[in-house]
């Protein structure tokens, strides 16, 4: 029994630091040189529409990678309501579906607009399907994983990673999964770069 009990505790240490669980703290140097992100990134909105992120330039965003099939989908109405709270203070929530992680997005653009609308009735920017990690990773993604402040690079790990950028186009903050999106230290970080106070 008592091996029994090791072996499920190391499977579920190791399920916990594979899916990228755990909390990476607020860093306070992420406005170094480093920290800052291109703004010229071209995006796909899940309406087949394109824009640029240089259309978000002045406000606060978080980027969020999302999944409709997760643990952590029901995520969803916090971001919808960090939308609600925050939007006209200059906070953009973006949502970008991914399938990387077990399949756990295997819709169609149209058929996850049409979840989160029924389900969550979300309506932040919601954008096209992509990829955050492997040889076909989204050039944004690849940015957010490789060249900003190196305390906050690293892979996506798993659904529902949350990165804050500041008006100034700085990365400041990255939440991994678990942190909800009304977690006090998430919605501190929020109030803290809005342009709009």
């Amino acid at each position: 029994m008592p091996g029994i009990l090791r072996r499920l505790t190391t499977l579920g240490l190791f399920l916990l630091c594979s899916c990228g669980l755990n909390q990476r703290k607020l860093d306070s140097n992420a406005g170094t040189e480093n920290g800052s992100i291109s703004l010229n990134h071209q995006l796909t909105r899940i309406d087949g529409s394109t824009e640029s992120m240089t259309d978000y330039q002045g406000k606060a965003l978080l980027i969020v990678n999302t999944a409709s099939k997760c643990g952590f989908t029901k995520q969803y109405a916090g971001l919808e309501e960090l939308h609600r709270r925050y939007s006209a203070k200059g906070l953009v929530v973006m949502g970008f579906p991914c399938n990387d992680f077990l399949g756990q997005e295997p819709g169609t653009n149209e058929e996850v607009l049409e979840f989160c609308q029924n389900t969550f009735q979300v309506d932040f920017p919601m954008f096209a399907k992509l990829t955050v990690q492997g040889d076909s990773i989204h050039p944004l993604y690849k940015t957010l994983t490789s060249e900003i402040a190196e305390s906050l690079r690293g892979p996506i790990k798993w659904n529902f990673t949350k990165f804050l950028v500041n008006p100034a186009g700085q990365v400041v903050g990255r939440f991994e999964p678990k942190v909800e999106p009304l977690d006090a230290e998430l919605l501190a970080a929020i109030e803290s770069v809005l342009p709009v106070r």
